[in-house]
């Protein structure tokens, strides 16, 4: 079963997961897809790609620390699209982000560093999701909300913040399963090492990148890092009617990372200089 006529919102949408996650969206029949991001020539290729696939698409920019601006951003694509399915709370910062430091452990991480990665992963995913409530619970359209989390909230492996934060985005979705039962869906899912432009910018900032490359993906059993498409047909059946009977859940999809207690050697997968 696909996604169907569904109106669909992505968070983080112009590039990477949340680019693809829009585009399969689109191929799987949804009518309208919604994207922002901060970015705005990104969000505007991705919306150029998503009408390719033959969705109506609107872009709005958006900073994710600003409930201000989530609150028009959600207004805004419900009102163009007649209303709201789907929420995909996709976006999501390392800590490296938002500091020079090589070290971000609880006792080397900045506050600044901190907040900015709470803001974005944690706290708007919870300020999206109220402020798409009220359109969510209007629809018929077998309504429901898919959250990324991460291997690294079910490890607390790696950075601090960025471990806290998808930590919490899982129990959070617990929580809004209940709080908007019977209605609305909410389910997550929690990505290993994504092939993505944000994985290759830290593999390429690394000091010793063949031991960042093993400590990303070296846990995986299927000894290579994912494809964003893998982590949008996983998105898209969670907020497809094939899921109707999920909620309160988080699917790994980890290659294998959280069956084991093992590492493996692995190859580079991408050129650096």
């Amino acid at each position: 079963m696909t996604l169907g006529p569904k109106r669909v919102l992505i968070t983080g949408a112009a590039r990477g997961m949340g680019r693809e996650i829009a585009l399969e969206a689109a191929r799987q029949g949804a009518t309208h897809v919604g994207l922002t991001d901060v970015e705005p020539d990104g969000l505007a290729e991705t919306e150029a790609l998503v009408r390719a696939e033959g969705a109506d698409a609107r872009g709005v920019v958006a900073n994710l620390r600003s409930s201000v601006e989530i609150r028009s951003m959600i207004d805004d694509v419900a009102g163009w699209a007649g209303g709201l399915d789907v929420l995909v709370n996709n976006a999501g910062v390392l800590d490296h982000l938002f500091t020079d430091a090589d070290e971000v452990g609880v006792d080397t991480l900045d506050e600044d560093a901190w907040d900015a990665v709470n803001d974005i992963n944690l706290k708007a995913v919870w300020l999206t999701t109220k402020y798409a409530a009220p359109h969510l619970r209007a629809s018929d359209r077998g309504p429901s909300i898919v959250n990324a989390a991460s291997v690294s909230g079910m490890t607390g492996a790696g950075m601090a913040a960025y471990a806290a934060t998808k930590a919490a985005v899982i129990q959070l979705t617990r929580t809004t399963a209940i709080n908007l039962a019977p209605h609305v869906r909410a389910n997550c899912y929690s990505p290993g090492a994504i092939k993505t432009p944000m994985g290759d910018s830290h593999l390429a900032a690394a000091s010793d990148r063949l031991a960042t490359a093993r400590a990303m993906y070296g846990t995986h059993l299927i000894p290579r890092r994912g494809t964003v498409n893998e982590i949008a047909q996983v998105a898209c059946f969670l907020a497809s009617d094939a899921a109707s009977f999920l909620t309160g859940i988080n699917v790994p999809v980890d290659g294998g990372t959280m069956a084991w207690r093992g590492m493996q050697d692995v190859e580079l997968d991408v050129e650096l200089d």
